[in-house]
């Protein structure tokens, strides 16, 4: 990756800890241990950090806390780390901020890709979404995304709320509108991912973006279902 890379493990579990400093550290990655969410405010005050690995059952504060306030103060890469395999608390870090999830137990090679892959994403340019030098808003059959707020307005002027992973996978569907888009594709573009735990993810994903735009899922207007293939957004976009 270049440079000298650190990361800040929070996890109650000690074995955890030592296990990941170590072995992160014959890639050239110092890992410093936390316990809790005192201990990763008080290692996060006192030095810096390029990611944070972050274990969703923590005493006190849940990982889901820390997930929160930590994407409230900055964009530091987060990889949640959780014994919990189910897909409704992958969509909740998801939306809280995360950029990754991993589940116990893992092999710590894919955990080192992953890492590796987020940091070129974040540190590259080219791994965000190209945007209209000149218009702040994206129009698309009636709705206005607006990339610098956030906000989704519908044909009727209404605010319609969006969680950061909405948006994100709405921009993406928005950037290549009328192509079908695979789920890798879109995990690859989205968040800057290819892991496959994550393919239901996009699923819940696209369901509540259907929601959001009023879409019937079961004959959907806007973002279509390939089947075998993946999604499409159906729908003339205006910059």
């Amino acid at each position: 990756m270049g440079g000298s890379l650190r990361v800040l493990v929070v996890d109650d579990d000690r074995d955890i800890r030592e296990l990941l400093s170590s072995y992160l550290a014959g890639y050239g990655i110092e890992a410093v241990g936390a316990a809790e969410g005192a201990g990763m405010r008080a290692a996060m005050a006192a030095g810096r950090f390029d990611l944070v690995i972050l274990d969703l059952m923590l005493p006190g504060e849940d990982g889901l806390v820390l997930c929160r306030q930590l994407r409230a103060e900055s964009e530091i890469p987060i990889i949640m780390l959780t014994a919990r395999g189910e897909s409704a608390d992958r969509i909740v870090g998801l939306e809280l901020g995360a950029d990754d999830y991993v589940v116990k137990p893992f092999d710590p090679r894919e955990l080192v890709a992953r890492i590796q892959t987020i940091l070129r994403r974040t540190r590259s340019p080219a791994g965000r979404p190209a945007a209209s030098p000149e218009r702040d808003d994206i129009g698309f059959e009636g709705w206005t995304l607006n990339r610098t707020t956030r906000q989704l307005t519908s044909p009727a002027r209404l605010v319609v709320p969006l969680s950061n992973a909405e948006f994100r996978l709405l921009w993406t569907f928005l950037e290549r509108p009328r192509r079908i888009l695979s789920r890798d594709q879109l995990l690859d573009l989205a968040r800057g991912r290819s892991a496959d735990a994550f393919d239901r993810s996009i699923d819940l994903l696209v369901s509540r973006l259907r929601q959001k735009l009023g879409d019937d899922p079961r004959a959907p207007r806007l973002l279509k279902t390939v089947r075998g293939e993946g999604y499409l957004l159906e729908a003339r976009v205006k910059w």
